[in-house]
């Protein structure tokens, strides 16, 4: 995924402070996965649009706090060392006291976003070989590997590769806005995601709803690319106030 779709420039005064919070947002969503590097420090920079200083002072933040690790060296950089906790029902409890009306907020910004980034695409997919623009085409392939990508995953990575395939939602329609409204509203919903159990009759379930939002906009069927969408969110905010009750 494009990096660049999810962090964006740093606008605030307390660029120290939202450098921090975008490069967390990257972990925590796995854009940046275990193990995996971060671009070069003058890219990242300037992808955020902040200074190498500023840059490197986050980044010590996230090392300290054991969210990354620094490596020297030809093939050096800094790699994320950050793995989600295990699903806990305790915690799920814990977060959904605390935060419960900004859970609901976050499911209906969620549908907004998301069923909106379906149309657009669905829009792009209309067509077939020569009349089929490069956009499309790209829409078309990376939908596809996404699709494969969250649909093979095993359970230890599934949260990751479908938060992948989400975000790759609005990525795909080219507007940055949308994009980082995207990853705004997986952001808020992530922690409560991961503290539920990945269990594989879910995963059967929701590869067929994440078959079905794939097909609706590869033949550009708009309403039906929606609908899909709208149903698996549902499905997932049910499966969320189910754990919660």
């Amino acid at each position: 995924m494009d990096l660049a779709a999810v962090l964006g420039p740093v606008r605030s005064q307390n660029a120290f402070e939202e450098t921090v919070e975008r490069l967390l947002a990257v972990i925590k969503l796995g854009v940046v996965g275990p193990g995996e590097r971060f671009p070069a420090e003058r890219e990242l920079a300037a992808l955020l649009g902040v200074s190498r200083i500023t840059l490197r002072e986050a980044i010590g933040d996230l090392r300290d706090a054991g969210y990354v690790e620094s490596r020297r060296g030809r093939l050096g950089g800094t790699f994320v060392t950050y793995t989600p906790p295990a699903p806990s029902r305790v915690e799920l409890r814990r977060i959904a006291v605390e935060d419960a009306d900004k859970i609901n907020d976050a499911l209906t910004f969620r549908m907004a976003v998301e069923t909106g980034a379906a149309q657009i695409l669905a829009q792009l997919g209309r067509g077939s070989g020569d009349t089929r623009g490069l956009a499309a085409e790209r829409v078309h392939d990376v939908l596809l590997t996404r699709l494969a990508a969250v649909n093979q995953a095993c359970p230890g990575d599934y949260r990751r590769m479908d938060t992948l395939f989400h975000l790759s939602l609005a990525e795909l329609t080219g507007s940055s806005l949308l994009a980082a409204a995207c990853a705004d509203a997986r952001v808020r919903l992530n922690d409560l995601l991961n503290a539920i159990p990945v269990l594989q009759r879910n995963i059967d379930h929701t590869a067929a709803q994440h078959t079905a939002i794939v097909e609706a906009i590869l033949a550009g069927d708009t309403r039906q690319a929606q609908r899909a969408v709208a149903e698996h969110l549902d499905g997932t905010a049910a499966l969320l106030r189910g754990f919660l009750e």
